[in-house]
């Protein structure tokens, strides 16, 4: 129903899973079974499968099918459309050396008077081509604005917005936004393992 605090287009989660990244925030409704049906809850880590919860159903009587499909939740005021034709395009690298060759570097070295990875003027959109050279997973949070995730033909977009987004080693996403809220903004880069240490970079709204 939500994603990372915006609504979605509801649709049904692909074989009943959820991708999360660090920090993904995720609402979903859950059509629960018949009663003295039991529905555990199941988290993938990487590394295993473990059971984080379960679901018990009682009292109610069996339905015969599905419940339809709920509507939409009330936009929050993002753009239904996004002209990506006058988009400024930027391709950011996720790279995991920090140091300022890269852009990217940890917290405590950032300077907010140095080069920003791009600058726009308020109210354009901006598509950023994010690649992962790196042989692991790396998660991008974008900081200011929500995103689409851009469809691999660059002719659309899922039907939810994020902040968070999980890029595969050796993948390249793109992604699109509205920049509508002007100042400078952080994005951050980590290895999907909490304990990988965070970079960062910012850009600038005009």
């Amino acid at each position: 129903m939500a994603i990372d605090g915006q609504p979605a287009e509801p649709f049904a989660a692909r074989e009943g899973q959820l991708i999360m990244a660090p920090g993904t925030r995720i609402d979903a409704l859950i059509d629960a079974g018949a009663a003295g049906a039991t529905s555990r809850v199941l988290l993938f880590d990487g590394a295993a499968v473990q059971p984080i919860g379960e679901f018990a159903t009682s009292g109610d009587p069996a339905r015969t099918a599905p419940l339809p499909p709920p509507p939409a939740l009330p936009s929050n005021g993002l753009p239904d459309r996004i002209d990506l034709k006058t988009a400024l395009r930027a391709d950011l690298v996720l790279d995991r050396a920090a140091g300022p060759a890269g852009g990217w570097v940890p917290p405590l070295t950032f300077n907010a008077s140095a080069a920003p990875a791009f600058r726009v003027r308020r109210n354009r959109a901006v598509v950023i081509a994010l690649a992962n050279r790196a042989a692991t997973a790396v998660t991008f949070h974008l900081h200011g604005h929500h995103m689409r995730l851009l469809d691999r033909l660059d002719d659309g977009w899922k039907p939810f917005w994020l902040d968070t987004l999980v890029v595969g080693p050796g993948q390249t996403q793109r992604v699109a936004f509205k920049a509508e809220t002007a100042g400078p903004w952080l994005m951050e880069s980590m290895a999907t393992d909490w304990s990988a240490p965070r970079l960062i970079r910012h850009y600038v709204v005009d």
